[in-house]
């Protein structure tokens, strides 16, 4: 991470240290999610959060092992029932 320096009104800093008491996160941790948020309206994607989507859907749909070989019997199967 690159540490980096910002300035916050006394009510921003207020309502900030407020909110990560309540959510049990560090004010930093907020910070980079509103941003990462802004950004993703931005249109910007963050490849990690991507991979990390993708590698949690993986498998999530998959068959039986020979699904790939044997599809159309698995179709007929299905449609004759």
């Amino acid at each position: 991470m690159i540490r980096t320096q910002i300035q916050l009104t006394e009510d921003q800093a207020r309502l900030l240290k407020k909110l990560a008491l309540k959510e049990n996160k560090s004010m930093a941790e907020l910070i980079r999610m509103s941003i990462d948020a802004m950004l993703l309206r931005g249109g910007y994607q963050n490849h990690d959060h991507l991979r990390k989507r993708a590698l949690q859907a993986a498998g999530k749909l998959s068959g039986p092992i020979d699904l790939a070989a044997n599809h159309d019997d698995y179709l007929s199967e299905d449609f004759n029932q």
